[in-house]
């Protein structure tokens, strides 16, 4: 296993992770919305610490980046306030599976198409005989 793929690793584990805890937080104050809004607080200041480490000058760059890259915010904010209002409904398990479905299609999608100036990777039929199984199994577990 390479750094990077370490890397990504940790990131999956910390998705569960951060739906559970959110979750709970969301039931705790009564508004996952508020919860969601906490997240992203303590989100921005982390991220902004390790941009301000690492790069500060790419601040500069952000009045010419294309306005439609922005849309990655709404679509995290968009995650995060339904996976703490529905995980406490669905479970965290099941709603993380739908999750990994939705990304295993969008990110086969991206890369095939070469969407977004991401590396193209053509849809193989092992690929979507993965995607297959990982839809059966999100049936099975919902069957449990």
């Amino acid at each position: 296993m390479t750094y990077h793929s370490a890397i990504m690793l940790a990131a999956g584990i910390g998705i569960p992770v951060l739906a559970a805890l959110n979750a709970a937080l969301g039931r705790t104050i009564g508004a996952p919305a508020v919860a969601a809004s906490v997240l992203f607080v303590v989100a921005l200041l982390s991220a902004l610490v390790v941009a301000l480490v690492t790069n500060p000058a790419a601040f500069a760059k952000i009045p010419g980046a294309p306005k439609h890259l922005f849309l990655a915010g709404v679509l995290i904010a968009f995650y995060v306030l339904t996976i703490t209002w529905i995980a406490p409904i669905i479970g965290v398990g099941n709603a993380v599976f739908f999750v990994l479905i939705g990304q295993m299609i969008a990110a086969a999608a991206i890369d095939h198409f070469g969407l977004f100036g991401a590396v193209t990777s053509p849809l193989s039929a092992t690929r979507a005989g993965g995607i297959a199984l990982m839809a059966v199994g999100v049936f099975l577990t919902q069957k449990a």
